[in-house]
């Protein structure tokens, strides 16, 4: 063969294996050979704005991404628009999203009544919903709402890992409920209630403040009057910096469970006064960047290179930036699994097929796993305690599944 025919030859071969690979290769809008598009819909303004540092990691690690050659050598493009925590404004920017944009798939709405509002048309228009940023559990219900998946740990897991943790270590304990009288709230009882499965008592809950008899001074005097030596707070962070005043003030000191969603230091612990709130128990499943424990983890340390480089006005002591930065590593790995099937099908398929998925900014020991019937990727929490000035975590991670054989916990060294 003379050496035309073989540069011929080796053209002609090149072709077909392109040709092959781009017959392989399948694509909804929003994906292509080049780039993965993606929406995003967050409150950057109003009331909730401080949640906006989320997104703002987000687009900050796929900017990162980009810089090291993207998913698969396909660039991220993120579309993120402002709801202001307005449902009807998140279900304008969601359709905006879909029917303009062309997005792939929309990522981390923000908040349970933004992202109710466009699970329904998303799931209608066979759009993936991923990683809704809330606890509802009503985003993990792969039967009637297929294209839309939670992320972090739902209210209810994290209540029966308090359950979990109260039976192997406090079983002849008392409890009283403080909970906000909404899905929030009643998702943290339900939890509680049905993994105790009967066999602790919980004194009747006291009228809740947004009634006309109830006051939080007077919840907390009701549940100090019947005899609940453990207090579970599952209240957002300025009603339960109220309740541990008043408890202070009426010099009852229980076992103080409080809800990860108000255990703030500075926004909670430190208002009701420290020396007051010394061994308050909650739960976490993130790394925290301000913890002097992961100083000098190697996560950690990535992290935070990552924050000065792309995200220099992200703040290195809030939970947001770690938040977001996890849930964009969980979503990248999804798009990584996709490789070469860009289909809105696909992109749920994978996110319903990741296994013990391990991100360095998890806690150790908790890893990310979804199947087609589990929507919930992170049902593992560990318990913490407020010592000093700051939480410092104790015992094993927690499995907040309800079926789970891991019930026994080590107990309390207190």
């Amino acid at each position: 063969m003379n050496t035309a025919s073989r540069c011929t030859a080796a053209f002609a071969a090149l072709a077909l294996a392109a040709g092959t690979a781009a017959a392989q290769a399948k694509y909804d809008l929003g994906g292509s050979a080049l780039e993965i598009r993606i929406g995003s819909v967050m409150p950057y303004s109003g009331p909730f704005a401080a949640y906006g540092m989320i997104g703002r990691t987000e687009a900050a690690y796929f900017a990162k991404l980009n810089d090291e050659g993207g998913i698969n050598s396909r660039k991220i493009t993120l579309v993120s628009y402002d709801d202001g925590f307005d449902p009807a404004t998140t279900l304008e920017a969601a359709r905006r999203l879909v029917e303009q944009d062309q997005v792939l798939l929309v990522f981390q709405s923000l908040g349970t009544a933004p992202s109710t509002a466009i699970e329904r048309y998303l799931n209608r228009k066979k759009t993936p919903q991923l990683f809704v940023a809330s606890g509802a559990s009503r985003f993990g219900d792969a039967a009637r709402f297929p294209w839309t998946m939670g992320w972090q740990p739902t209210y209810e897991t994290e209540g029966r890992i308090y359950a979990k943790y109260l039976l192997a270590s406090h079983p002849n304990g008392k409890i009283g409920v403080l909970a906000a009288d909404d899905a929030t709230g009643k998702e943290y009882v339900k939890g509680l209630r049905d993994a105790l499965g009967g066999r602790m008592q919980i004194v009747p809950e006291p009228p809740h403040e947004s009634e006309e008899t109830g006051t939080i001074g007077g919840q907390i005097a009701a549940l100090k009057a019947a005899d609940a030596d453990i207090l579970f707070i599952a209240e957002p962070p300025d009603v339960a910096e109220r309740a541990l005043t008043e408890a202070a003030e009426i010099g009852w000191k229980p076992l103080v469970l409080l809800a990860s969603i108000a255990a703030s230091a500075d926004g909670v612990v430190k208002p009701a006064g420290f020396d007051d709130d010394q061994d308050l128990l909650s739960a976490a499943y993130m790394k925290s960047g301000a913890d002097f424990a992961w100083q000098s983890d190697t996560a950690r340390l990535e992290w935070a290179a990552f924050l000065d480089k792309y995200y220099p006005d992200g703040d290195p002591a809030s939970d947001f930036t770690v938040y977001g930065y996890l849930a964009a590593q969980t979503a990248a790995q999804v798009l990584r699994q996709c490789g070469d099937n860009l289909t809105r099908e696909n992109v749920m398929r994978q996110a319903a097929g990741l296994k013990d998925l391990r991100l360095g900014m998890l806690l150790p020991g908790i890893n990310v796993n979804t199947a087609p019937d589990d929507y919930f990727p992170i049902k593992q929490m560990q318990m913490e305690r407020f010592v000093g000035e700051s939480w410092q975590l104790f015992g094993p991670v927690i499995d907040g599944d309800l079926g789970a054989d891991r019930l026994a916990v080590s107990g309390d060294t207190k």
